[in-house]
């Protein structure tokens, strides 16, 4: 019988105050660690190499104390680093981070953690170093009134969907990135705003035409990236009811949950 085991501690939830340029900075970790010194606990019941997942939630808390800096990926790079450094029956940790990201008001107020647009890292980290950096922005909800369209699709017997040459579209977008060889930070929410940029200007011809224009447009402003994949939901809303004296008036209602997923990668 083969086995292959990890083991870790899911959604620690922190945040440090006054320990870098962002005052307030927000993070939830999974920790995900591999080695096979572990497999003793799984085959034995010997637990003496086991690091409890309470003792990873206590020694996340002491290392974002001590973590300097301000980017996600740094921080998430940090975590691991300092784990491998402390507990050498780990070979390889796995961390998918997600900024938990607040609105400042002042300089001692603010508001959050906000449950909509949010960073994330998914980072993996051995024995020899990086082993893979994945970055992205995640539950973009945008919604535009014009300026997109659905025509010149299959129609057989199955197709009642009508054909709309301008139409309002309503999407949910992730964003990931994959850094080439250079892993200067991209802020995540800057990326989010290139997206709302082109979608507010391009006249797409389908969801799959947005992405594409959505991908030229941040491998040419992002350099230093080798690869963006999207995944967008089609969440339009159902036309409910129309005004006769003004077409463009209309009132719009949820949609049935079954719901259109397009997914694209473009890399160099």
């Amino acid at each position: 019988m083969k086995r292959q085991i990890r083991y870790g501690k899911a959604e620690i939830r922190c945040y440090r105050a006054n320990g870098g340029k962002v005052p307030l900075f927000g993070t939830e970790i999974t920790i995900d660690v591999f080695g096979d010194q572990f497999m003793a606990s799984y085959t034995q019941g010997d637990n003496s190499n086991v690091v409890a997942t309470d003792t990873m939630k206590n020694f996340t808390y002491a290392a974002l104390l001590d973590y300097a800096g301000d980017t996600h990926e740094d921080w998430s790079h940090f975590l691991a680093t300092r784990f491998l450094q402390a507990y050498t029956q780990m070979d390889w940790l796995r961390i998918r981070e997600r900024e938990l990201p607040f609105n400042s008001y002042s300089h001692q107020l603010y508001e959050g953690p906000r449950h909509d647009e949010h960073g994330v890292v998914e980072l993996e980290v051995g024995r020899n170093g990086l082993r893979s950096l994945v970055a992205g922005v995640v539950d973009l909800r945008l919604v535009k009134l014009t300026g997109s369209a659905f025509t010149n699709f299959i129609h057989d017997q199955y197709t009642n969907l009508p054909e709309r040459t301008d139409r309002p579209l309503y999407i949910y977008c992730d964003v990931h990135w994959r850094y080439g060889d250079s892993t200067f930070h991209v802020d995540p929410h800057d990326v989010a705003a290139v997206v709302r940029e082109v979608f507010d200007g391009f006249v797409s011809m389908s969801i799959q035409h947005l992405l594409n224009e959505f991908g030229q447009v941040l491998l040419d402003r992002y350099p230093q990236i080798a690869e963006f994949s999207f995944e967008a939901q089609n969440r339009l809303w159902d036309t409910s009811a129309v005004s006769k004296s003004e077409p463009g008036r209309r009132v719009f209602s949820e949609p049935k949950p079954a719901h259109g997923v397009i997914g694209l990668t473009v890399s160099r």
